[in-house]
């Protein structure tokens, strides 16, 4: 519901996933890079129009909006202080490594000084940072 409210404001339109799937064959790590070179911009826009503020807490909370409209399986599990977050979108190896490549450098932007860790299959990208036992992207 959340997201239905914004999609059509921030310009989203539905793709089908076997057109992803076969533009990932062909892409190459310049491509990838040139690619989220061009969604970080827009996710930050996009963050500040609908939660009113830039953070990673809203950053976090915009993305699982997303992916929970566009029907990609997440999840975020905390064990102590460390928080998983885990991504099957099953478009294949190259939308892994743009996925992963994307959220360690939305992780990095906020705490560039924290570690993070990926775990990244041809359908599947896990997400490991330090954030304290007391984050919780849904408060603020």
């Amino acid at each position: 519901m959340k997201w239905g409210r914004f999609s059509d404001k921030i310009g989203m339109i539905p793709v089908p996933k076997t057109i992803l799937q076969s533009l990932g064959t062909d892409m190459k790590a310049e491509d990838i890079d040139m690619l989220v070179d061009i969604i970080k911009p827009l996710i930050k826009d996009n963050v500040m129009f609908m939660k009113g503020k830039y953070n990673l807490k809203r950053c976090i909370e915009t993305l699982e909006d997303y992916m929970r409209a566009s029907g990609i399986n997440s999840d975020h599990r905390v064990e102590g202080s460390l928080h998983h977050f885990v991504i099957q979108h099953g478009l294949g190896k190259i939308w892994s490594l743009f996925t992963e490549q994307l959220l360690k450098e939305i992780f990095h932007e906020f705490l560039p000084e924290k570690d993070v860790k990926t775990q990244t299959t041809e359908s599947t990208v896990i997400v490991t940072i330090s954030l304290g036992g007391d984050f919780n992207e849904h408060e603020h």
